[in-house]
């Protein structure tokens, strides 16, 4: 993904991700922890194998929902998004009016 991306082997590749990829990550993540929890699973194995299983079913509805996840354009660089937010906050603060906008 990071080649597929342009991303730096230095930069990490969660900073160019859609949102929507994001969203299906964390989703996956929190169903692999409601499950650790209420099936009471044990062990690197276990917890892998559902982690890989809520991924798939994740991946799955999306494709279903005509959603490739590797066909997603990447995601403005998230340091530059941040440069270009402190940069505007700075302007706001340095002219005590607001933007008129």
């Amino acid at each position: 993904m990071k080649a597929k991306y342009g991303v730096k082997e230095n930069r990490p590749l969660a900073d160019f991700l859609p949102t929507l990829t994001i969203a299906a990550k964390n989703l996956a993540t929190e169903m692999t922890s409601y499950n650790v929890t209420e099936k009471d699973m044990y062990g690197e194995e276990s917890i892998t194998d559902e982690h890989v299983d809520n991924n798939l079913s994740v991946r799955n509805m999306l494709n279903k929902r005509g959603i490739k996840p590797e066909n997603l354009k990447p995601a403005e660089d998230l340091r530059k998004l941040e440069r270009r937010v402190k940069l505007e906050n700075k302007k706001i603060a340095n002219n005590n009016k607001l933007p008129k906008n």
